[in-house]
């Protein structure tokens, strides 16, 4: 489903990838991990349009997309969040996960003036899906509150909400546990099994280790900006050069 061949990126004299190699099949929860600075996030943001690659090709669907502007991009189904939850926080939850909504008539001025028929049916189908999405991530409650008001957890069930409303094919989740309370991170996780099973395959970096075992059914490790290894989690935690990555040598 996603092809990254031979992917660099260079910042001036450094370099953040160095050459990675990897494929995502279709289905399923696909765990990204490795040390702070193996190029994780730089990753994403090269697949996701954020950043130009220096060299190499991505591929999603069979396309390329290296070169596509970001709203491009997740305009073929491939959309990401980040580790800091973004939006706008004067919004409500409703009118944040509204915003995000595909195929909008109501955006052209006349229409959005005057509206006619098409985008009043339009608007009635995304708030039909809004309060769909909002009942699935348990923020029905809060479907009035502005978005600065949500807690952390809360505010990143948003941020896969409002991916969510893009008709994602595939979701790149940068950390969505991170700063997170733990009476909350369980139930993000079964949330993101539910999108899973819906058919919505998922990438997924996190660094706590007991998540990737439970939500990932294959594992990809990186470090120094290379893919290092892949397969089942037991497989890759039981690989000495990742536990030196992880951990360090003992000396």
């Amino acid at each position: 489903m996603l092809e990254v061949s031979g992917v660099t990126r260079r910042f001036g004299g450094v370099q953040a990838l160095r050459g990675v190699d990897i494929t995502i099949a279709q289905g399923g929860i696909t765990g990204l991990i490795g040390p702070n600075g193996a190029g994780k996030t730089t990753l994403f943001n090269c697949i996701s349009g954020i950043l130009p690659i220096s060299s190499g090709e991505i591929r999603f669907l069979g396309q390329r997309i290296d070169g596509l502007r970001p709203e491009q991009i997740s305009g073929r189904g491939l959309v990401r969040t980040f580790q800091i939850a973004r939006g706008f926080p004067r919004l409500t939850v409703l009118e944040s996960l509204l915003l995000y909504g595909t195929d909008q008539p109501g955006e052209a001025l006349l229409n959005a003036v005057v509206p006619n028929r098409a985008s009043i049916a339009r608007e009635e189908e995304l708030v039909e899906k809004a309060l769909r999405i909002a009942e699935r991530l348990k923020l029905s409650h809060v479907l009035g509150n502005k978005a600065s008001d949500l807690s952390g957890g809360q505010k990143k069930l948003l941020e896969i909400g409002r991916a969510m409303m893009r008709d994602p094919a595939m979701l790149l989740l940068d950390e969505p546990m991170a700063g997170v309370n733990p009476s909350l991170v369980r139930d993000i996780g079964d949330r993101l099994i539910e999108i899973a099973g819906d058919g919505v395959s998922i990438v997924l970096i996190e660094h706590q280790m007991d998540l990737i075992a439970r939500l990932c059914q294959h594992v990809i490790v990186m470090a120094e900006g290379q893919r290092m290894i892949e397969g089942t989690f037991a497989h890759v935690a039981a690989n000495a050069e990742v536990q030196n990555a992880y951990m360090g040598t003992r000396r």
